[in-house]
């Protein structure tokens, strides 16, 4: 089956076409990226991921007919029942966004909307790392801490689609802020929170007439970053290393949560887990052992993504497939 995905982020956005087959693989096909600064506003931007959809189709010799679903990755907070984007904090002006009935009002295809962790679930759930599971836990571990949860064999979004921020969940009742919350997962197991350990970690070498790795000054703490800090980890730096500690075992902390609650069969966690996995594992298995059931943790594989490279391009092009099963099944 033939798809559309639209893919739409603070520093990007991008249509992309791609092609789904009976066995359980799915192929980009072409591919256009509009930087989101160039339109910036959604009266700017739709029209404009409409001309491209448009000229892909054309490019490849496909009609409307001929493609089954459309499916939107898009940051929070939405809702993707109403196909509503509400405000993503990284998106500003995009309020109240009519985003599903745009496009459905200009192509004769269904159109589905899902918040970018969403996706990424479906899009592992079905050709990745968590395919042949009814119960999987996406977190996306990077920029900030989210999950996409799918439960007895589907996409669980809850109530008012607010379902699998886990970002917001308190850990300690002091630490670094994340999700608005001081102590919290995000706060502890996102790259902006990794940086946040790092430069009172760094801060504290500095007072004391030492140095870091990673920051060697205290004009250099706002240039620290969570990929900086892993680099001087993986050199053998040892407050690098304790920084990626700490964080790993907080991270068992909150999958433990996670494993208590949801008993998954598969956690499948992305970026910053995919990249620097081997500083994390040790303390999060350590702390998993302490913190989760046994008998719930022996059942759960916690494993990398493995869409990393393509997740972002899969992602909106997994919620048109899941749409058009849902349809079918309907």
């Amino acid at each position: 089956m033939k798809l559309i995905g639209l893919d739409i982020g603070g520093t990007k956005c991008a249509v992309i076409l791609g092609e789904a087959g009976h066995e359980g693989k799915i192929t980009v096909l072409d591919k256009a990226v509009i930087p989101t600064a160039e339109h910036p506003a959604p009266a700017q931007m739709l029209p404009v991921l409409q001309s491209e959809t448009e000229r892909l189709l054309k490019v490849n010799a496909l009609t409307g007919k001929e493609i089954t679903a459309l499916g939107i990755s898009c940051g929070g907070p939405l809702d993707g029942k109403r196909g509503v984007v509400l405000s993503p904090p990284n998106l500003p002006g995009w309020d109240e966004v009519e985003i599903v009935r745009f496009f459905e009002n200009r192509f004769p295809f269904p159109v589905a909307l899902q918040n970018d962790a969403n996706a990424c679930a479906l899009a592992e759930w079905k050709f990745g790392a968590g395919r042949g599971t009814r119960n999987m836990i996406f977190l996306t571990f990077g920029t900030g801490m989210g999950a996409g949860l799918i439960l007895d064999g589907r996409l669980y979004s809850g109530t008012n689609d607010n379902a699998g921020e886990v970002g917001h969940i308190r850990l300690e009742p002091f630490g670094p802020v994340g999700y608005g919350k001081s102590g919290s997962f995000e706060g502890f197991c996102s790259g902006g929170g990794i940086a946040q350990l790092a430069r009172t970690k760094a801060m504290e070498k500095l007072q004391m007439g030492q140095k870091a790795a990673f920051c060697e000054s205290l004009a250099d703490l706002p240039a620290v970053t969570a990929l900086r800090v892993a680099e001087a980890a993986q050199s053998g730096d040892p407050l690098a290393v304790e920084i990626y500690e700490l964080c790993g075992s907080f991270l068992g902390r909150g999958l433990s949560v996670l494993i208590d609650i949801l008993n998954p069969e598969c956690i499948v966690i992305g970026s910053i887990f995919y990249r620097s996995g081997a500083l994390l594992i040790p303390s999060m298995e350590k702390t998993l052992r302490e913190e989760a059931l046994p008998l719930s943790r022996q059942v759960c594989r916690i494993v990398p993504a493995e869409l990393e490279e393509q997740l972002g391009d899969l992602a909106s092009l997994s919620v048109a497939v899941n749409h058009y099963q849902t349809i079918a099944n309907s």
